[in-house]
């Protein structure tokens, strides 16, 4: 299952390309949800800006509005209902693609104006909808984009998207209905992208699946040519190639299958980022075997002690579900106390929902919904003290980091251990002579619950 953070606290967001040109019809953009559906959407922007498009900065400036929809969970398909709703208030020419698209009845009988609804990763048949809207341009100009395409995350950092769709049926998730089996990319493309992108002045990538170590599960792990040399789609060929590109290598939504092991390695001596993204989703062995978890996890907070041992920098980020049918207090207990064993540097924690479809909703012990908000809050108080104690010990310590904006109070930026949006921050107050994609020396001074306060020392991008 993808990781549901991004899902659950999804923003939407307009993105705004190039100049205004009066014969050239513009598309507004809304995409929500997780950094998968991101990377659709910058998909979907760079072939309409080939074709002569622009993009609009609001509703009222566009000839039509794509709203790309998340449909993971009950209240992420009440947002997409309402963004839609919101574009078809203030442009009334609406296209609906994504995860939710999949509900096309529910769509249409909520906004039966809109003109078109698609799937997920649906890219040609959006594109084709925007035509039928609003033609493109005659004679488009195919330098209008740049090689490595147009996106929504700022010049210096990009979500990698290494394969589609998914091939575990855990109960609770829907996300193989929407998106298929695991279809994983040639490594080769992989790299080809990668590299445009880091040419282009990318610091970070952000590799993204639905199951990251699975790649190339599906393709046999078949070999591709990359730099006159083969390349196997496989997990650890492919974050071994993505270190040689001298930028920051960040893995998401990696289940710890065994051959994870092999990857730390990589970490240690600084190749990618030691950083894991492992949507863990509970420790309690009754409430996993419930929820078909992939991956045996009873031996997983030895698993990780180990990592430790080898790559000692290592930063764990995860997501867990409470309230599960058929989770006990006994489940629960055991849970927050694997959560200090293990050390998790970052948690998100989610109420489960009976999201329409899955398996899950059809077992047996529903737990009321006083008792998930309380265990929640039980959840991230445990966690907010693992967190604290864990950045108290980077006092002292000089680090790298990535700025991601400067105003007039300083610089905000990120450490190798904090992804962007979903993690914390390093504050720079006062340090304003940096720009966004600048990667400086800085010394912790301070530490909060999530957050590191620090002062520059010197500067190495």
């Amino acid at each position: 299952m993808a990781n549901p953070s991004v899902k659950v606290n999804a923003k939407a967001r307009r993105a705004a390309h190039g100049s205004d040109t009066a014969a050239a019809p513009k598309v507004g953009f809304v995409s929500l949800g997780c950094p998968k559906a991101l990377v659709d959407s910058e998909r979907i922007i760079t072939k309409l800006r080939a074709e002569g498009y622009m993009i609009a900065s609001d509703y009222e400036g566009a000839d039509v509005v794509v709203v790309n929809t998340c449909g993971f969970l009950d209240s992420a398909k009440k947002e997409s209902l309402d963004a839609i709703g919101e574009a078809m208030n203030a442009n009334g020419r609406v296209i609906v693609t994504g995860c939710f698209g999949v509900e096309e009845n529910r769509i249409r009988d909520a906004h039966p104006g809109v003109l078109a609804v698609t799937g997920p990763h649906q890219y040609e048949q959006v594109v084709e909808a925007v035509h039928d809207a609003v033609p493109p341009l005659h004679d488009p100009f195919v330098d209008l984009v740049p090689p490595e395409g147009l996106r929504l995350t700022p010049r210096h950092y990009a979500y990698l998207k290494i394969s589609e769709g998914c091939n575990n049926r855990c109960s609770f998730c829907i996300i193989p209905a929407l998106r298929g089996d695991l279809a994983s990319r040639p490594s080769n493309h992989v790299m080809g992208e990668a590299e445009r992108l880091v040419n282009a002045g990318v610091k970070e990538l952000l590799v993204i699946s639905q199951d990251t170590s699975a790649y190339g599960l599906d393709i046999k792990y078949a070999e591709s040519a990359w730099k006159g040399a083969p390349l196997k789609a496989r997990f650890l060929d492919l974050s071994r190639a993505l270190g040689d590109l001298g930028v920051w290598v960040r893995m998401h939504y990696v289940y710890p299958y065994p051959h994870v092991d092999d990857v730390i390695p990589l970490m240690a001596d600084g190749k990618i980022l030691p950083y894991l993204d492992i949507p863990f989703q509970h420790a309690s062995p009754a409430v996993l075997k419930a929820m078909r978890r992939p991956a045996a996890q009873e031996k997983t907070a030895e698993r990780i002690r180990r990592w430790r041992e080898v790559c000692p920098d290592l930063a764990i980020r995860s997501t867990f579900i409470v309230g599960f049918p058929g989770e006990t207090e006994e489940d629960f207990a055991f849970l927050l106390d694997w959560l200090k064993e293990a050390g998790i540097n970052r948690a998100g924690c989610f109420k489960y929902e009976p999201v329409e479809g899955a398996k899950a909703n059809a077992i047996d012990g529903a737990v009321p919904d006083e008792v998930k908000e309380e265990r929640w809050h039980r959840f991230m108080a445990v966690q907010k003290d693992v967190s604290s104690a864990q950045l108290e010990r980077k006092l002292g310590q000089t680090i790298d980091v990535l700025i991601d904006e400067v105003d007039e109070d300083g610089a905000i930026g990120r450490s190798k251990w904090d992804a962007p949006e979903i993690d914390g921050n390093v504050f720079l107050n006062g340090e304003r002579d940096v720009n966004a994609g600048d990667i400086v020396r800085a010394k912790v001074v301070e530490a909060g619950d999530y957050d590191l306060w620090a002062e520059r020392v010197s500067a190495n991008g």
